[in-house]
């Protein structure tokens, strides 16, 4: 609020006094007229400048949240009692539990809640990258993922638009964004052959390699750096994005263990602003590896999930086809106290599988 400032003016017209008059009534006359004139105010300091603090209070949470039976299909028709939530670890009631379609044909399956993106286009965007090694326990699993991805391919909607990427010392694009499966099965084959990159563009919208700054793909020195840039180059495309990460793993050794690089939080934070879900796919020929620990981080960071490969491939892969299904949004309000970043558990009750949600929003 402005305070206003109020100005006395005296008036400008002056009493006709008598030539003469005794010094008695002059002097009581300047008495009466010091008593009565304007005081001048006496010199403050300027106030001080104003400062505001404005603070945005989350009242209710919206989360997205995919449900996945044991088998790996989407679970359809869950409502609000059907999800147990925890916000920091204090229980909270879900209000609203809405369901929404990313595979076309289940749209008419279940009821679907108009989310409010900037008209985005119909079917999917899925980024395939694949973490390329030449040692011995990878080749093979990389060998046979990239044989599930060609047949991921054809089990696609027709509306679903899919991008081919690499990383090996660099990264690689061998297909922009396309619902040509004839061209990403090309893509495909260059990326097992080794043969030319495609940088030229896509032919559909929206284009990954319009935002995609191709100089910086070269230099990206680790998968750290190149997860970075997929997610700032996906971030202006609208609506949410799954990549589908057929890789061994990151991260480094210590002394308590494998860490996280210190620019892997740059790439979390970049493929959250572009609500890109990561589904880890981990080709190593193994029961357990330390790397996969980088696998797990970015998935359970990002609200995808972990899974191994080498014993069961299609299975990894129809759970990564019920995830990509949909996800529900759940609204409930935020425990009094409770500030930002929350910690979520969320769980199904009553239903066999799990949820997919990033652990912290």
């Amino acid at each position: 609020m402005t305070r206003g400032e109020s100005t006395i003016r005296p008036s400008s017209a002056r009493p006709a006094y008598p030539d003469r008059v005794p010094i008695l009534a002059i002097e009581a006359l300047g008495l009466v007229l010091a008593s009565t004139a304007p005081q001048q105010p006496t010199a403050t300091p300027p106030p001080q400048e104003l400062r505001f603090r404005e603070t945005v209070e989350v009242e209710r949470l919206v989360v997205e949240a995919r449900a996945v039976s044991d088998a790996g299909d989407a679970i359809l028709g869950l409502g609000p009692a059907d999800f147990r939530v925890e916000v920091d670890g204090r229980r909270v009631v879900v209000e609203s539990a809405f369901w929404v379609a990313e595979e076309p044909q289940l749209a008419e399956e279940a009821p679907v809640v108009v989310v409010p993106d900037p008209l985005p286009p119909r079917g999917r965007s899925i980024v395939f990258l694949f973490q390329k090694s030449l040692q011995a326990s990878r080749v093979e699993g990389f060998l046979e993922m990239r044989q599930e991805a060609a047949s991921l391919l054809q089990r696609l909607h027709p509306e679903d638009r899919v991008a081919v990427m690499s990383f090996d010392s660099r990264l690689r694009m061998w297909q922009d964004f396309t619902t040509d499966r004839a061209r990403l099965s090309a893509a495909l084959d260059r990326l097992l052959a080794g043969g030319p990159e495609r940088w030229s563009g896509s032919e559909d919208e929206p284009s990954l390699a319009d935002h995609l700054d191709r100089q910086a793909a070269r230099d990206a020195a680790s998968i750290e750096q190149a997860l970075a840039l997929l997610g700032e180059a996906l971030a202006p495309l609208p609506g949410g994005k799954s990549l589908a990460f057929f890789g061994w793993g990151f991260g480094r050794f210590s002394w308590s263990g494998v860490e996280m690089e210190p620019n892997y939080h740059e790439a979390r934070e970049a493929l959250k602003r572009a609500r890109v879900s990561v589904f880890c796919l981990d080709v190593t020929r193994a029961d357990y590896h330390s790397l996969e620990e980088g696998l797990r981080e970015v998935a359970e960071d990002t609200g995808g999930f972990y899974a191994r490969t080498h014993l069961f491939p299609g299975q990894a892969l129809r759970r990564l086809e019920g995830a990509l299904a949909g996800y529900y949004l759940l609204s409930f309000r935020r425990p009094e106290g409770a500030r930002p970043p929350f910690d979520l558990d969320i769980k199904l009750v009553g239903h066999p599988g799990e949820v997919l949600v990033r652990e912290t929003y």
